[in-house]
């Protein structure tokens, strides 16, 4: 056998899966290097190891004021107020947080979770990825210890337990072997099956006009009697089923356009097995976007169109709308952008999970299934932020036996998709690890293709709590392009933020456009000088729309001879699992 035969690689490949399966495929390679990173420069540095010291014994005098303070404050009952705590953390607001022990108890805790911060943070000679990653990883672990999470230490859980006689440990307990068989069973969680796909949720009435191995093309039927000329493509990210944006009926953004006088199309992307492996950002390009627009302008005739793309689909729609106007192909009217990114040097806490470590291990697990599952990007969400996403929920199902009702959001996400190794692969190298797309060096077609080059007037929405796609780094579209830039920071989250209809609550957002070839001011600045507005984005958008497209006239038919109405919407691809 050679020294570099197929089959040597292939039990590399091999290797790495099975490890992969172990660890949840998280790289410990890459958690050893940080960890050595961080410990042997720690080693080195005698005055952070004074700090730390000095620190801890601040924290344990306060700790100790506090705590007698609290007790004094007790036995004499003097109506005064209790005396200050010298952490704060809104785990631990309720009012039973705030009497002995419990007070010093989630106190110590809150106190040597600072401590951890400083100790990971701020030692010379650690590279920043390193750093990022170790105090990543101290606060997962603190969360896992968190007094608020065991039962013999939280008072909240330990005064339900005594009022309901431990009623609700076993209604958590039945939570708990439910959520389990779900899992092992492959099921949903309990509640989905009250948000079907075309009975609950993706209702609004349209047909499928385009169906090819990789995505259906949906056009909705017109609910006025005219309509815009130039219609309204929305391609979603691939890794989520599109309904996000078609939820039900009183916080659709498709309804919504529908019934503000467009024609809506959005792509659906199949849900990729096994036999799609070998599926590229390049077949992403062809069979989704372009065929799109094939489809489209045999519908609609010679219109431009608004073309709208949501997390990773609008990367795609950036790169090709950066190759269309490299070929001078003019079908676009406009370029609308929703948490999207197109710099990935900063992308936030995300990273913390892309390296070349990482992805070799990913891409053994997929060349061995052909996909990416959909739980490993979940579980990876739900790390990011754990406190809200696992630990809370929890402690509310588990021990305080509270379940609360699914919503359409929350069922929406629950129905999650594959990604095809080789996509997936090209995707975290090409623009995580590579950067290649701000950088000019993203190929379509064999040749690269730059945002420089792109014209079109850009509607870019980002939200305050992003933690996939963080605003700062969305920001930073203003660096490569010339183009007119209407730029909005909105409330909420990466998915709750963009589903904002008009009258949701306690929604505001700031908005400022920024001309083309004009200068660019800093996020910090930009966010000083942009003027906030309540209510939600949507109109803002619309009104956006309106002022780049002609008089409304005639509805356009639905599909046209080559693309014939095949099935009713939502159609088969958001149904396959």
């Amino acid at each position: 056998m050679a020294a570099d035969s197929p089959e040597l690689q292939t039990l590399d490949m091999l290797a790495r899966a099975q490890l992969a399966s172990l660890t949840a495929s998280i790289s410990p390679q890459s958690l050893l290097l940080a960890w050595i990173d961080w410990c042997s420069h720690l080693a080195i540095s005698p005055g952070k190891q004074a700090e730390l010291v000095l620190r801890a014994l601040e924290q344990a005098t306060a700790l100790a004021r506090y705590q007698f303070d609290s007790i004094a404050h007790a036995e004499t009952d003097s109506g005064r107020s209790p005396p200050v705590p010298p952490a704060q953390d809104r785990r631990f607001a309720a009012e039973p947080w705030q009497q002995w022990p419990f007070n010093v108890l989630h106190q110590s805790f809150l106190l040597q979770q600072r401590w951890w911060e400083l100790a990971t943070q701020g030692i010379l000679g650690v590279e920043r990825r390193h750093e990022a990653i170790v105090t990543f990883a101290a606060r997962q672990w603190l969360d896992l210890c968190s007094p608020g999470n065991q039962l013999l230490t939280n008072p909240v859980v330990l005064q339900r337990t005594l009022q309901e006689n431990g009623a609700n440990l076993l209604r958590g307990l039945h939570y708990l072997i439910d959520d389990v068989t779900r899992t092992l069973t492959g099921q949903p969680p309990a509640g989905v099956e009250n948000f079907v796909v075309g009975r609950d949720v993706a209702v609004t009435p349209g047909k499928v006009v385009l169906r090819n191995r990789l995505i259906e093309l949906i056009q909705y039927a017109p609910t006025t009697d005219t309509v815009h000329p130039e219609p309204v493509v929305i391609v979603p990210a691939w890794i989520m089923k599109y309904y996000i944006l078609d939820l039900s009926p009183h916080n659709s953004l498709v309804k919504y356009l529908v019934d503000q006088g467009y024609t809506v199309f959005c792509v659906s992307w199949k849900n990729p097995d096994a036999d799609d492996r070998d599926l590229g950002m390049d077949d992403y390009l062809e069979l989704g976007v372009a065929a799109a627009l094939e489809a489209i302008g045999a519908i609609v005739g010679a219109a431009k169109v608004h073309a709208t793309g949501y997390c990773l689909g609008g990367t795609l729609l950036a790169i090709a709308a950066a190759a269309m106007a490299r070929d001078g192909d003019a079908r676009l009217a406009s370029l609308s952008l929703f948490t999207a990114q197109t710099d990935f040097s900063e992308p936030g806490e995300l990273a913390l999970f892309i390296n070349e470590s990482q992805v070799a291990l990913l891409e053994a697990q997929m060349q061995r299934n052909g996909y990416l599952r959909a739980d490993q990007m979940a579980g990876a969400f739900q790390m990011l932020r754990s406190y809200d996403l696992l630990w809370s929920r929890m402690v509310n199902e588990y021990l305080l036996g509270e379940r609360r009702p699914i919503n359409d959001l929350m069922a929406w996400n629950a129905d999650a998709t594959r990604m095809p190794a080789r996509m997936h692969a090209q995707y975290l190298r090409r623009l995580y690890l590579g950067n290649d797309l701000s950088a000019g060096r993203y190929p379509v077609a064999g040749r690269p293709v730059s945002l420089g080059d792109i014209a079109l007037s850009i509607f870019c929405v980002c939200t305050v709590s992003d933690h996939v796609a963080p605003w700062r780094s969305v920001y930073k579209l203003h660096r490569f392009t010339p183009a007119e830039i209407t730029f909005v920071l909105t409330s909420g989250g990466h998915n709750a933020g963009i589903v904002s209809p008009p009258g949701h609550p306690r929604r505001q957002y700031q908005l400022r456009v920024r001309p083309a070839h004009g200068g660019t001011l800093p996020p910090d600045e930009w966010l000083a000088a942009a003027p906030s507005q309540g209510g939600s984005w949507w109109p803002a958008w619309l009104d956006w729309l309106r002022q780049r497209s002609g008089a409304p006239a005639a509805p356009p038919r639905t599909g046209a001879e080559n693309f014939p109405a095949i099935v009713d919407a939502p159609g088969h691809y958001v149904r396959l699992r």
